[in-house]
């Protein structure tokens, strides 16, 4: 909706040299509550993930998916895994790319390589990518909104995971 739009439906009554009353028609401005609304929402999104797209890690760097993964154990939080019961899928391409899975149930995991028959929660992406968000270098979040990376499955469930492993 453009500008010209917004205002085709606001009329200005001046009554005096001081004072200026507005009127807008319902119509009119829903659209532009709606039309204000929609520009907050894309700008503040694209300022919180644009301002974390590169971050510095405090931690040591990760070069392969499988670093990456092994890597992770560190992290493990079991408080925060308690009276969780999930699997999540990875499907990484390119060279050092691959599958693995994870099963976290009720404050213990376990991890593989392969398949694991239907994943809460499955994420694809390239091997370069994952290894990036891993490092923190690329967030998730730009990762998903610019399409490198793919979930599907539970989107809750995905956010947990980044509390029971930070």
């Amino acid at each position: 909706m453009s500008v010209e739009e917004i205002l085709s439906g606001i009329s200005f009554i001046p009554r005096n040299t001081t004072n200026t009353t507005v009127r807008c028609s319902q119509n009119s401005l829903m659209k532009a509550k709606s039309a204000f609304f929609n520009f907050t929402s894309v700008a503040m999104l694209v300022t919180l993930c644009a301002g974390t797209l590169y971050a510095t890690p405090s931690r040591p760097q990760n070069s392969t998916p499988r670093q990456a993964v092994n890597r992770r154990r560190d992290a493990f939080k079991a408080d925060k895994a308690k009276g969780v019961h999930a699997t999540y899928q990875w499907e990484l391409s390119g060279p050092n790319g691959g599958e693995w899975w994870l099963s976290v149930n009720d404050g213990t995991y376990t991890t593989g390589r392969g398949k694991i028959n239907n994943p809460n929660v499955t994420f694809a992406a390239s091997d370069e990518d994952w290894v990036a968000m891993s490092n923190k270098t690329l967030k998730f979040p730009w990762a998903y909104l610019t399409g490198r990376l793919k979930i599907q499955g539970s989107l809750s469930l995905a956010k947990k995971l980044d509390e029971i492993f930070p």
